[in-house]
């Protein structure tokens, strides 16, 4: 498959041929997608939600009454769940909300997402994403010549400079190195941008039959 490159000016700079088995996949499982998705989230979910224990709770663990004779239920402390100021039954404990999930079941996602932009139309290849001076105004330009207002630019192995100082206070648009392509932000942003960089390097290490 070809796709033309084009530059930050809109200008035409050739074209590039991609793998099929990496950008050509016609049935896009949205299983795989939300699967990987919810890995992604579950992973960085902080997990430091927390209540009090029974034995963590400062009221008093004296016996409330007498066993019998009361003519009421038998209860010990004033901590159990069901009294005001008790603690709570079966609360949230500071624990990970990560699971496992397979390489291929990851590295499949990747493949599903990045041809879910092709067949959508929403991935521009970009010859690179370089500019000499860190001004995001010139940037928005360059931006606006391109049709991108809500976009995710993979620049390559690393991330220009000035790039990424004049992109940092543009709203909806997220600047990646190639190490850091993910499913999640791939789908969360409408187009997608590769330069030719980190097309090869994704190319490298996903155009490999499983």
């Amino acid at each position: 498959m070809k796709l033309d490159v084009i530059k930050l000016d809109a200008s035409k700079a050739g074209s590039v041929d991609v793998s099929d088995l990496v950008f050509g996949i016609d049935e896009i499982r949205s299983d795989i997608l939300s699967r990987v998705v919810n890995w992604q989230l579950a992973k960085r979910r902080a997990g430091t939600h927390k209540v009090q224990t029974r034995n963590e709770n400062s009221r008093t663990g004296k016996k409330m009454y007498k066993q019998k004779g009361s003519g009421g239920a038998r209860h010990g402390s004033r901590r159990a769940p069901q009294f005001v100021g008790g603690s709570r039954a079966f609360g949230p404990v500071v624990r990970s909300h990560a699971f496992d999930l397979t390489k291929k079941v990851r590295a499949l996602g990747l493949r599903h997402a990045l041809s879910s932009k092709i067949k959508s139309g929403s991935l521009i290849v970009l010859d690179q994403a370089v500019i000499d001076t860190p001004k995001t105004q010139t940037l928005l330009a360059s931006f606006e010549k391109l049709g991108l207002k809500n976009a995710l630019f993979i620049t390559g192995p690393e991330v220009d400079a000035n790039f990424a100082l004049a992109s940092r206070n543009i709203p909806n648009i997220d600047v990646l190195p190639t190490a850091g392509l993910n499913v999640y932000d791939i789908l969360r942003r409408h187009t997608l941008v590769l330069t030719k960089s980190a097309v090869e390097a994704i190319e490298a290490r996903f155009a490999v039959e499983a």
